[in-house]
């Protein structure tokens, strides 16, 4: 049996379900049109208007009637009277009866009567009378109204990604706000009393706090409203202080640290007094010791994972980005893997699913090859920072030769 009781650990699929069934489906908000890019719509916006809403021209030329087009061509063009000129902006100009012509211009109301725009292009462009070479089926160069959309239909729906595309249409149906699916507000804590903050020279046996900055940035990546609390320091009280007053702000807290399957540090002593949290072993490397569970009344999720900065962003991205993707509601919880040709061979230790630091690029042949990045080590960050991929090594694989095909997790940011 190896650290943490190898032959007996949780598989990842099991644990992954776990971890998900904990976490909560923030009601949806209410948000000003700009504040809802990038999030999901969570109503039926239904169209009181027609888009567009009234017959527009599509083109600039002459608004005519069809019928007198007829027979129309470059040797015996039909020639008509010109009426009058109106422009974008200007009211409807009325009228045109038979045999009659109105200088438009693209998006000009159209009058009443005309049924067809003859472009420019088409004509000899006069101005007290136009000649026009061409015939034109009724409705050519026109858009009609509620072409696009009319009243009663659904501009935008549940679930619907709202981008550039979907904040032009709601404020084309006049909506100057929507009820949309909010970004999931996730706390990061790093524990340790060996740990300094940023721009701290650390003294012997002192590390740098990585994790909280790396993992605020990969929750932000996943979409989430990050709040990096920095370090819990080593006193029961004020880690307690600290975990109660997180949780009335987040729907997720996230805690990496050296934590212990065998007894209790400071952390998982102040865990206990305000919720309920167990650790176990998952057959997942690097990161085999895990945590989750619930804190105060409200039953806020936490996930403790480990506090090595590369087993903390593989823990992260295999069990936490999920998690925040299903709070947000997206349907697409996790990337897109490629298959891709192993080029170098690899270890992977017995009884664990391996997630390996990759680089994978295309093969000019076809496919995709990758090469492992590094050792193996948790601890490896720079070698993390200088791959673009996971290379999963499955659970009951301990070799990987040269030309085998592996399972390979393009690390894409915002993906």
């Amino acid at each position: 049996m190896t650290e943490h009781g190898a032959s007996s650990a949780r598989t990842v699929e099991s644990y992954l379900d776990a971890v998900l069934a904990l976490m909560p489906h923030p009601d949806p908000i209410e948000v000003a049109l700009l504040d809802a890019q990038g999030l999901l719509c969570a109503e039926e916006v239904i169209s009181d208007i027609s888009l567009p809403s009234n017959d527009h021209a599509a083109a600039d030329g002459y608004a005519v009637r069809g019928a007198d087009l007829r027979g129309a061509t470059d040797e015996e063009p039909a020639v008509l009277p010109v009426v009058g000129e109106a422009g974008l902006g200007d009211h409807a100009p009325g009228s045109i009866g038979s045999g009659m012509a109105l200088r438009v211009t693209t998006g000009t109301l159209m009058p009443a009567g005309a049924d067809v725009v003859i472009p420019l292009s088409w004509t000899d462009r006069g101005v007290a009378r136009v000649a026009v070479r061409r015939e034109l089926p009724q409705g050519t160069y026109v858009r009609n109204k509620g072409e696009d959309v009319e009243p009663g239909d659904v501009a935008v729906s549940v679930g619907t990604p709202i981008g550039p595309a979907q904040v032009g249409l709601l404020a084309a149906v006049g909506r100057e706000r929507v009820l949309v699916s909010p970004r999931p507000r996730v706390v990061i804590i790093s524990a340790g009393h060996n740990l300094v903050d940023v721009g701290t020279t650390p003294g012997l046996g002192q590390s740098v706090d990585v994790n909280s900055y790396a993992l605020a940035a990969a929750a932000r990546d996943a979409d989430a409203e990050v709040y990096r609390a920095g370090i819990g320091r080593d006193d029961k009280r004020r880690l307690v202080e600290l975990l109660e007053s997180q949780v009335i702000r987040s729907d997720l807290i996230v805690i990496s640290g050296r934590f212990s399957s065998d007894s209790f540090d400071l952390m998982q002593e102040a865990l206990s007094e305000v919720g309920e949290v167990s650790f176990e072993a998952v057959a997942i490397h690097p990161g085999a010791l895990q945590g989750s569970g619930t804190l105060g009344a409200a039953q806020t999720p936490v996930l403790c994972i480990p506090g090595d900065p590369v087993s903390a962003l593989v823990s992260f991205e295999v069990f936490i980005r999920p998690a925040i993707r299903l709070m947000a509601g997206k349907r697409q919880l996790f990337r897109r893997a490629v298959q891709a040709f192993c080029q170098v061979e690899m270890d992977s230790p017995a009884g664990r699913r391996q997630y390996r630091r990759g680089q994978v690029k295309r093969h000019p042949d076809g496919g995709y090859v990758v090469s492992p990045v590094g050792g193996p080590g948790a601890h490896l960050l720079a070698n993390m920072a200088q791959s673009n991929s996971l290379i999963v090594v499955d659970q009951g694989v301990t070799k990987v030769p040269v030309g085998d095909m592996v399972t390979v997790i393009p690390m894409l940011l915002g993906s």
